[in-house]
């Protein structure tokens, strides 16, 4: 008869490993673990918070959703499923996941040249980028590729937003006007809005609903607690509700909703589609997590959390997947209906859930309730967003402090409002990319003296008063040694070289801001060491960090220069020099202390 061993040893292995696996996957649910230790005192607070963000939650999708070239009622449902997604998925305590202004201009970009006007097929188009956007986010996020976003400058973040902000308001100023123009492009947009203007198109009381809608928004964001958003457009649609506008004075409305949930769909495209949602879904994600990830972190900063900006792409992927698979359109973190939580009370991601549940529930209770809602004041809603992605002030401070950054903010926003929002942010990471290069492949270097009264050794040129050691060059390195620059750092070693008052028997290298050597430094290195020793110069290095060295260890560095001619400090590889050369060198400390003796054997006392 065989016994089973159910003793403790046998058993809590298993154990460990199950509560690893529950871990694990719950790292990736964050909503689940917060649910476990979620604070039933919360839960007004997050009930309240939830209806106050419903109402600013509908006029936002439905006009986002119009400026993205769809029509307005996939908005709500590209706010419904989303925001129940991140409920799971996310690891921001309050951050509002839906539709965003800055993306509206990138999914317009798409979708309109492929939809031809069909709306439907505008739909599918927008759900297959969400999906697209959606993959692109989380596989990034299982790869902890989270610091991708970093790579962008603020300059360069600053000149594509600024352009998307133009191009979304020039894309509603003719909704605002009364009128519809046909051009691609801002300059042709500017064109045909000047020439329907001319032409008596506009609508007078469509403008005047817009921009009182505008002013009013405009004018109450400077109150956080008052929801200016939900005053313009219910003002808006009484307005025309009891004045009947739609039919006396031709103002545009959104109509009647349609009744029902947003159902389970695979959004189905043309092969010929393909390549540019591909483009399109990928611009998106960079521009959705880039917006997130500096608003998660916001926020987190807040409320003393921390937020893994990983799980912030799984959690924004999860969203968008939801949205695309649920009859919506690219999404992102919002900046205007955040705060709006935050000032409600919201406690948790219950709140996001509640308004979704309360857009499901007017859908399905209340189609009617917007039917007189106009565009124009949809439009102004847009247009307020738009006006809150430009920023002047700080890129005044960047032109005072680095012009060269300035102007390339300039040409990234330039990029977007010519050649459009896809093109523009290809040529903002084309910028950024190279903008990095150039810092490592152009790296300050220095040769370093002694500087009486000073400690260390410093870069002569700052201090022209610096001393250098009779037959020793210290140059100072500020950058890792890769392909890119290892012609430049063989150049400045060998001019260094030149440039001395002295016969040289040293070069060293002070390799502290060295963080990485490849293969063709080491190359470049290996040549370098044969050129300098065939003039009768020693080639070392001083600070250099033990990663750096192992690097050189494998490329066979170390034994062709000697392990003697590596250094812990500046400092030991000059102690060394002095005691191999007989060179005329007194330290600025030792005649400090010899000055101190002096003083000593004269006046008997320690001075």
């Amino acid at each position: 008869m065989t016994t089973v061993d159910k003793s403790p040893m046998t058993t809590r292995p298993i154990d460990a490993s199950l509560n690893v696996s529950r871990r694990e996957w719950s790292r990736w649910i964050p909503g689940l673990h917060l649910f476990r230790r979620y604070d039933p005192s919360w839960f007004r607070h997050d009930l309240f918070a939830g209806l106050v963000l419903t109402a600013m939650l509908v006029p936002v999708g439905i006009a986002y959703a119009e400026a993205s070239g769809v029509p307005g009622i996939y908005g709500l449902y590209a706010t419904i499923v989303p925001l129940i997604a991140y409920a799971l998925f996310g690891p921001s305590r309050i951050l509002v996941i839906g539709p965003d202004s800055s993306l509206a201009a990138v999914i317009l970009a798409v979708i309109l040249p492929l939809s031809a006007g069909d709306p439907m097929r505008a739909v599918s188009l927008a759900g297959m980028m969400a999906i697209v956007s959606g993959l692109v986010c989380i596989a990034a996020g299982i790869a902890r590729l989270g610091f991708v976003t970093e790579l962008l400058s603020k300059p360069i973040r600053y000149g594509y937003m600024n352009g998307i902000a133009l191009t979304v308001l020039l894309s509603q100023v003719p909704k605002l006007l009364g009128f519809s123009v046909k051009a691609e492009g801002p300059l042709q947009q500017v064109q045909a809005i000047f020439t329907g203007v001319l032409a008596g198109q506009t609508n007078l009381t469509t403008f005047g609903i817009g921009a009182g809608s505008l002013v009013v928004i405009l004018v109450l964001a400077r109150f956080p607690r008052l929801p200016g958003i939900l005053i313009a457009v219910v003002a808006a649609t009484l307005l025309v509700g009891i004045f009947d506008l739609d039919t006396n004075a031709g103002v545009v409305v959104l109509g009647s909703l349609p009744q029902g949930l947003p159902e389970l769909a695979f959004p189905v495209i043309f092969y010929d589609d393909l390549k540019p949602i591909l483009i399109g879904g990928v611009a998106v994600a960079l521009v959705s997590f880039a917006d997130t990830s500096v608003l998660s972190r916001t926020y987190a900063a807040r409320l003393g959390q921390r937020v893994d900006p990983n799980q912030e792409m799984v959690g924004l992927g999860a969203a968008n997947l939801a949205a695309g698979f649920f009859q919506g359109f690219p999404i992102s973190s919002s900046a205007s209906r955040t705060p709006v939580a935050e000032a409600a009370g919201a406690k948790s991601q219950l709140t996001n859930v509640v308004g979704a549940v309360a857009i499901a529930l007017l859908l399905i209770f209340a189609p009617d309730l917007l039917r007189d809602l106009p565009s124009a004041a949809l439009a102004a809603v847009v247009i307020a967003a738009a006006i809150g992605l430009i920023e002047v002030a700080d890129l005044r401070r960047i032109y005072r402090i680095q012009q060269w950054e300035f102007w390339l903010s300039m040409v990234c926003f330039a990029g977007v409002v010519v050649l459009g929002a896809i093109q523009g942010i290809v040529l903002a990471i084309v910028i950024a990319v190279i903008e990095f290069l150039w810092d490592g492949w152009r790296p300050y270097s220095a040769v370093l003296g002694r500087v009486d009264g000073v400690k260390g050794y410093h870069d002569i040129t700052r201090y022209p008063s610096a001393r250098r050691v009779p037959g020793l060059v210290l140059l100072r390195w500020d950058a890792p040694l890769f392909f890119a620059n290892a012609a430049l750092f063989h150049d400045r070693v060998l001019d260094a070289a030149r440039s001395s008052p002295t016969k040289v028997n040293w070069i060293v290298v002070a390799a502290e801001p060295v963080t990485s050597v490849d293969i063709t430094a080491a190359d470049m290195i290996a040549e370098l060491d044969h050129e300098l020793n065939a003039l009768g110069i020693d080639l070392c290095f001083a600070e250099m960090k033990d990663p750096v060295k192992d690097k050189l260890k494998r490329f066979g560095l170390f034994k062709q220069l000697g392990e003697t001619s590596f250094f812990a400090t500046v400092g030991q590889a000059v102690n060394d020099y002095l005691e191999t050369y007989p060179v005329e060198w007194t330290d600025w400390e030792d005649r400090q202390t010899q000055g101190n003796s002096h003083q000593m054997d004269v006046s008997g006392n320690d001075q």
